[in-house]
This record gives C-alpha cells, structure tokens and sequence, in this order.
C-alpha cells in the first residue's frame, strides 16, 4: 500500500467546515489510481477559528482518510524537527509538502527557509531512506500582492525551493517540484487572499497530482 503524508500549515490543515484539498486529491487517486493506498500522518482535525485551536473534526465530507502532518501558523521552521518520527511511525512513503509562506512572514527569509527545506529533506531520509517527496511553492497570496518587499521574498523562496529540489533529488529518492497552479487566483480560488476555497482546493490538489503524473506516472491528469 502506497503511504501518503500531507504536510502543510493552514492551507493543507484546512478549517471546520472545509473540504480540503487533501480530500480532493483523495478522490482524484481513487479515480484514477490502480493499485492500494491511503492518507497518514499523526494529525487527523481541522483548525476550529472560534476555538482557535486545531480541534475539530467537521469535515464537509469526513467520508476519507483525514490523517496528515499540518499546523494552522506552522512551517518548515516548525516540520522539520517533527518529520523524521511522523516519516517513522506513519511509514510514509510519498510527502506532499506545502509550506513556506508562514516562515517568510513571521519566522524566516528566504535563505534561512531553503535551509530549513534542506534539513527537512534530510531528517524525512534518515527515517525512510527511499521517501519520495514533492513541494509545492508558495502559491499567490494577498500580502505578496499588496506588499512589493513580501512579494519579492516569496519570489526569491521559490527560486530557492527550485534549486534545492535539482540539488537534492536522487534516483533512489526522488524528489519533485510541482508546478504552482497557473490560473491561481486570490481573488476567486480563496476566501480571504491566502485559504483555499472550493476552487483552490482543486487547483492545489492538482498540482500535486499533476506533478505525480507527469513525474512517476501515477494516477491520470487532474479533472476537476
């Protein structure tokens, strides 16, 4: 059975009442898929906003595995020490990783953040020396559009996120970027600049499903 773990902060956790875009790609490998797998990780809720706390279970439809490694204002900074174990009791085969804008804007620059990327990517090897991973870089958001210096970080975290995805794929280990959703529009993919909505939610799980196509052959294109 093919073990994947979706990583993130608030995008991937997703809010009560959400669907996610963990359960769109769910849906997409049941369709498309041909051989056995499921969602892990040590987390299973949603982000309660008026508990402001990550305990809610109302998932618009509970109806699929809910397990993940995501944290509403985590990043590379707080996954990296926490990864290793997550790769080892959840024996994840498959990262799905989408972070990266939380480090930019409160914890991190660009450089310190790849470099929390790279130690992120080492600590998830020793645990499981065959862990295939893709990234997703950091998609529109409003502060990057309202904010030049911002933007300009972010442009310069996914170069960097580019870079370091060439330097450390290995044939025994692959590691792939996925292509950040083209038409991704903050305005009609989000509800508030930055979360996925409906639409966002799609558009994030294809880019990792495109990205597992196109790169290992797995599951078919996208259809939303």
């Amino acid at each position: 059975m093919l073990r994947f773990m979706p990583v993130g902060d608030s995008m991937t956790i997703g809010s009560a009442g959400e669907h996610t875009w963990r359960y769109r790609l769910w849906q997409h490998l049941c369709a498309s898929y041909g051989g056995p797998f499921t969602l892990v990780g040590p987390r299973e809720t949603l982000y309660d906003k008026q508990a402001d706390a990550p305990t809610s279970y109302a998932y618009a439809d509970p109806s699929f595995p809910r397990a993940h490694l995501a944290g509403w204002g985590e990043g590379w900074l707080h996954m990296a020490p926490l990864i290793g174990e997550a790769v080892r009791s959840c024996r994840a085969d498959v990262l799905l990783v989408s972070l990266g804008l939380i480090d930019l804007g409160f914890y991190t620059n660009a450089e310190q953040t790849a470099e929390n990327v790279r130690s992120f990517t080492a600590r998830a090897r020793a645990a499981n020396r065959r862990i295939r991973m893709v990234w997703l870089p950091v998609v529109p958001n409003v502060r990057a559009r309202t904010e030049p210096a911002f933007g300009a970080e972010v442009a310069r975290f996914n170069e960097l996120l580019a870079k370091a995805a060439a330097d450390l794929d290995e044939p025994g280990s692959p590691l792939l970027l996925a292509s950040p959703p083209p038409s991704y529009d903050i305005h009609a993919d989000t509800y508030d600049g930055t979360h996925p909505n409906t639409s966002g939610e799609h558009k994030i799980a294809a880019a990792f499903a495109e990205a597992m196509h196109q790169g290992w052959g797995l599951g078919d294109p996208y259809e939303s």
